[in-house]
């Protein structure tokens, strides 16, 4: 009998071994403005609207697998049409998964832009697919157009994932720059808007211009974190395909009420959208004004800030000690190197962060 360690050695693959799993780090009891998440609760007549709901909401079955109501709401609510094929996900996350998965055969590969969202390289990896990053330029994080034309033309990628704006950088990418990548690309390219309600640049009204273009959205930034809900649209035949990979049931039906029922209420998460994008500018301002920092414009609800040379770490170790958590992103990657990632909170605690910030500096 093998120990426990050759066990895991002889049949665990390589790629996963070499990676760390994901950390969500503990906020119990502070300021948390590190995950990009929708600030504000329901207000209480929502949330009363919404408990008679759950009261009448059988759980001894099991959902509609199709979500086909919750999928009719977020198609008038995002303006998708009919024409379109639509396909939900378990967040995200879930999302890229199936896509990967539809896709994933040996030799293949997935290719992004870097710094960017982490899940693409993870995702990649638990697939059993080749990654390929592509640096953003050092001094805006803007696209690389040519280098990364010369790698869709070298690694012939099955798939491409850009997020408009990026995570973690906040900016939106060249719209033309992104039409040249869609047209280059021999496999589909994910157009991730997961901030789309910070920003008035989307892609889905280009939604069949292209036979290759898949855009993924996530009600998570919206206000609805908690009930993990993504989604895909685009040409039905993809959409079809990849629906293979979905698990059954996976919207459980809590999470189909309780969208379809905030999704109903559209005009207090847009009011609350454009509350945040109201402070993001405010605390961008704000922030400038800090020597030997440099923060970066944003389109979506977070702010990255490069500190003082060698100072990135350490400055997170003294937020959290004031009480206020943001995401240390240094040694995430090189172009990272001393940056935090802050969310755009409330008025008071973006007041916290910057006072807490002073007192570090």
């Amino acid at each position: 009998m093998k120990s426990v360690a050759e066990g895991v050695e002889l049949w665990v693959r390589a790629p996963i071994r070499a990676i760390n799993a994901y950390h969500v780090p503990e906020s119990g009891g502070l300021i948390k403005l590190d995950a990009m998440e929708n600030p504000y609760t329901w207000p209480e007549e929502l949330r009363q609207e919404w408990s008679t709901l759950l009261r009448e909401t059988d759980v001894n079955r099991y959902p509609d697998p199709q979500a086909q109501d919750l999928k009719a709401r977020l198609r008038y609510h995002l303006g998708i049409g009919a024409e379109q094929g639509l396909l939900l996900g378990n967040g995200s996350d879930e999302v890229i998964q199936m896509i990967l998965l539809t896709l994933a055969q040996p030799g293949r590969v997935v290719l992004s832009v870097e710094p960017g969202f982490v899940m693409y390289r993870m995702i990649a990896t638990f697939a059993g697919l080749s990654y390929v990053g592509v640096d953003l330029k050092a001094e805006d994080f803007a696209l690389d157009l040519p280098r990364l034309l010369e790698a869709i033309e070298r690694e012939r990628p099955a798939v491409i994932f850009l997020a408009v704006p990026n995570n973690p950088t906040g900016n939106c990418f060249d719209l033309d720059a992104i039409r040249t990548i869609i047209a280059a690309a021999p496999g589909l390219v994910v157009v991730d808007e997961a901030y789309g309600p910070f920003t008035e640049v989307s892609f889905l009204p280009e939604l069949g211009r292209y036979p290759n273009l898949l855009v993924m959205r996530t009600l998570s930034k919206l206000g609805l974190a908690g009930l993990r809900l993504g989604l895909l649209c685009g040409p039905p035949e993809w959409i079809a395909e990849i629906d293979k990979t979905r698990l059954p049931y996976n919207i459980n039906i809590l999470t189909q009420v309780s969208a379809a029922l905030a999704l109903a209420h559209e005009d207090l998460f847009q009011h609350q959208a454009e509350t945040i994008r109201r402070d993001r500018e405010l605390l961008y301002q704000a922030l400038r004004t800090f020597p030997g920092l440099h923060v970066y414009p944003s389109q979506a609800n977070f702010l990255l800030c490069r500190l003082p040379s060698g100072r990135g770490s350490e400055i997170h170790r003294q937020l959290i000690g004031q009480g206020v958590l943001v995401k240390n992103l240094h040694g995430a990657h090189p172009r990272l190197q001393d940056c935090l990632r802050v969310t755009v909170g409330r008025v008071d605690e973006n007041q916290a962060f910057l006072h807490a910030l002073a007192d570090s500096l």
